[in-house]
């Protein structure tokens, strides 16, 4: 009898990195959503480098939320978890914040979108 290898991988960063920074941000964007529209459908994804965020994705919602606002949200976010000094060359302050959230696909929210039924999961690749 042969024996069957298995690998198994994950990926583990530490506080700071930028997948966390991403994280924490895109989190936030959809917090400020689901605080007014909890059945908001909100595919946010969120890049991260020196100086620059870029917030990207597709959202339906009832909730009131401007390109002002989230540029807000990600500026008070960076700021909020200690990004606040241009000697780190990230700084919620100054940094280039682009923010191209926009209305949610209809064939994807035709997919999505089902009164009553189970929601389906949509797309996992951002195009």
């Amino acid at each position: 009898m042969s024996e069957i290898y298995k690998t198994f991988t994950s990926e583990s960063v530490t506080q700071g990195h930028p997948d966390k920074i991403a994280d924490i941000i895109s989190d936030s964007i959809l917090d400020a959503y689901m605080e007014q529209d909890p059945h908001a459908h909100v595919a946010c994804e969120t890049c991260v480098t020196t100086d620059f965020c870029l917030v990207f994705g597709e959202v339906t919602s009832t909730a009131n939320i401007t390109r002002a606002d989230i540029e807000k949200i990600i500026r008070e976010t960076i700021i909020e978890i200690g990004y606040d000094n241009p000697e780190l060359k990230f700084d919620g302050h100054n940094c280039e914040v682009v923010s191209l959230l926009h209305a949610q696909s209809p064939d994807i929210k035709q997919g999505v979108d089902r009164e009553g039924e189970e929601s389906g999961a949509g797309d996992q690749g951002m195009m």
